[in-house]
């Protein structure tokens, strides 16, 4: 077997996942659950250590797919007809992705309907809560990226020009989704507004070096700012509206204490009291 450098075999890994992507249904409906997960953790602001759980749960599942794909090509190559120890492979191999797929589901249900999260905790009692800047930029390029490439791919692009051109301008979306970062974190009008210069820069180049068109350029924008406002602004605003409703709820009636009892603590104050005099 010949040695192939990094960049091949990263290049050979690449076109792996993205046909197995182009014809695994099962691997579309990953990656779109990828999605959907990874950005509902950035809405509700879990914490770092959740969100690597989600992440490491559902990758899980679609690395065991990869898995379950290369046994599937293999056992088809070796066995021309039907075998009994060749369909036995194939059903060990979908049961490591049943497992895989059982928990994610679990740590899904968990993570998002068990112990309400700290920082989610603190923003329903009231206090000032803004997403983690790590977690909202290494979660939302990862985001970003995967997203022009599904439609990139989905259109029936070519593995070399993922790239170049396609639906999304995928530089556009990156470059937006970085530059709103800034606008929303920064707290100064004058750098949000250099950040959005540079973005527009950048969107500019994609046109004019004949890459993408204007309206490629600007779905890419659009899905950006989408993102970032609905994690930075539209959240936000959704939870203090909840916590206003929930201090609106009128309070519930006050039990009458019972007989022989005051609100100094019973026979126990009266006690202290009679002492302290």
């Amino acid at each position: 077997m010949s040695a192939h450098s990094p960049n091949a075999s990263f290049k050979f890994a690449v076109e792996g996942v993205l046909h197995c992507f182009r014809t695994q249904r099962h691997m579309q409906l990953h990656f779109l659950m990828l999605v959907l997960v990874l950005v509902s953790g950035l809405m509700l602001a879990l914490d770092p250590r959740d969100m690597v759980l989600l992440l490491f749960a559902i990758t899980l599942v679609i690395a065991m797919e990869l898995v379950n794909s290369a046994i599937e090509a293999v056992v088809d190559m070796v066995a021309a007809s039907y075998s009994a120890p060749a369909k036995l492979a194939k059903d060990i191999a979908a049961g490591g992705v049943l497992i895989a797929s059982v928990n994610a589901v679990i740590s899904g249900i968990v993570i998002f309907f068990g112990a309400t999260p700290p920082r989610l905790e603190a923003a329903l009692r009231g206090e000032a809560q803004t997403p983690d800047l790590t977690v909202v930029l290494a979660v939302g390029v990862l985001v970003m990226a995967t997203l022009v490439i599904m439609t990139k791919v989905l259109t029936g692009r070519a593995n070399p020009d993922l790239l170049r051109g396609g639906i999304v301008s995928g530089h556009a979306a990156i470059g937006f989704f970085l530059a709103m970062t800034i606008v929303f974190t920064s707290g100064d009008r004058l750098v949000g507004l250099l950040a959005l210069a540079l973005a527009g820069l950048v969107a500019q180049s994609r046109v004019d070096a004949g890459i993408h068109t204007i309206q490629q350029v600007v779905l890419g924008a659009v899905l950006a700012v989408f993102l970032t406002a609905s994690v930075y602004w539209v959240m936000p605003r959704v939870r203090a509206f909840l916590i206003r409703n929930a201090a609106q709820q009128p309070t519930a009636a006050v039990a009458p204490c019972p007989e022989g009892a005051d609100l100094n603590g019973g026979f126990v104050g009266r006690i202290r009291l009679r002492t302290s005099t």
